[in-house]
């Protein structure tokens, strides 16, 4: 690649360390560099319209708008624009919802710096990064698995420890109603009862406590 050629980057995430230390490893290359770094989802959707990076890496975690909402805000202004997901978690549904919303990459925080240089090569070329326990998750992600808003919120009290009781009181509807959401909570996520739904909430990356 010549000079001008350089693959442009926008680094997206809260930590101002995890930047600092992504920019240093993308900077240090010939072939690419950083062009705007940001803290938060709205400050990445303002200087993506600002710098027009070619890549940007996007934490999912962030204060207020977060990285999937970030994503969608920008590529409904450019459709064009490419996204690598960088971030702690390899859960399916949080693998799901980054893709859905148009990232081309996923790369877990822990991974080797390499993985991070190979990902952004392979996208910048127009391909897709999925590296292997990130598509290990996608591919044993249940079909059908989709829940409702509802359920979501069912979901998220039941992992807060409250009963059906609780639950139809929060939400303001019966309990009835709350029974037959936990049913079709069970179906969906295909297990037994409300710890195992518990557990594969949280470790598919459907609720973050």
């Amino acid at each position: 690649m010549t000079h001008t050629e350089k693959i442009r980057v926008m680094v997206v995430d809260d930590h101002p360390l995890m930047r600092v230390g992504i920019a240093a490893i993308i900077n240090a290359r010939a072939d690419m560099n950083v062009v705007a770094q940001a803290g938060t989802g709205e400050e990445a959707v303002a200087l993506f319209q600002r710098h027009k990076p070619d890549i940007t890496l996007m934490d999912l975690r962030l204060p207020g708008m977060g990285g999937v909402e970030a994503i969608a805000a920008i590529r409904s202004k450019s459709p064009r624009a490419r996204f690598i997901v960088v971030t702690t978690y390899d859960g399916d549904e949080d693998i799901h919802r980054a893709l859905e919303a148009g990232a081309q990459g996923y790369v877990i925080k822990g991974m080797p710096y390499q993985t991070l240089v190979d990902a952004l090569q392979k996208v910048h070329g127009g391909g897709r990064f999925l590296p292997p326990p990130v598509a290990r998750a996608l591919a044993s992600r249940l079909p059908h698995s989709d829940l409702s808003s509802r359920e979501l919120e069912v979901l998220h009290l039941l992992v807060g420890g409250n009963s059906n009781k609780d639950i139809a009181n929060l939400l303001g509807i019966t309990e009835a109603t709350v029974k037959s959401h936990v049913s079709t909570i069970l179906m969906r996520l295909d297990v037994e009862d409300r710890t195992q739904a518990v557990v594969a909430a949280l470790q598919r990356g459907l609720v973050h406590l």
